[in-house]
């Protein structure tokens, strides 16, 4: 499955942004998918993920801020980011592994083994 992101941007603090990743491939419903970020010098991090159950997860730092969804129909996913802050300044990246991935894969770039080429988010105080 190949993965194309959009909608990066640079906003203020406490702004708002929506990403999207298209997916081509007619087997997006068996994959369960996920956001990463990473920013400068850092490891890459798990953000948000979302299986074909619907089931989600979120790291704690976003949690009650983002929200993931998915679009099956038109093969997208999505990730809603409010409250945003100068720490979420970051390349994002989505993600897709075959089938559903146990509690403690899901956020974890191991787990999954496409990529996106990323958007980058920058968050201005």
């Amino acid at each position: 499955v190949q993965l194309v992101e959009s909608g990066g941007d640079s906003v203020q603090s406490g702004g708002s942004l929506r990403l999207s990743c298209a997916a081509a491939g007619n087997t997006y419903s068996t994959y369960c998918m996920a956001w990463f970020r990473q920013a400068p010098g850092k490891e890459r991090e798990g953000v948000a993920y979302i299986d074909s159950d619907g089931s989600t997860m979120y790291a704690d730092s976003v949690k009650g801020r983002f929200t993931i969804s998915q679009d099956n129909a038109k093969n997208t996913l999505y990730l809603h980011m409010n409250s945003l802050q100068p720490e979420d300044t970051a390349m994002y990246y989505c993600a897709a592994a075959p089938g559903r991935l146990s509690a403690w894969l899901r956020l974890r770039p191991i787990a999954y083994a496409h990529w996106g080429q990323g958007a980058q988010v920058t968050v201005s105080s």
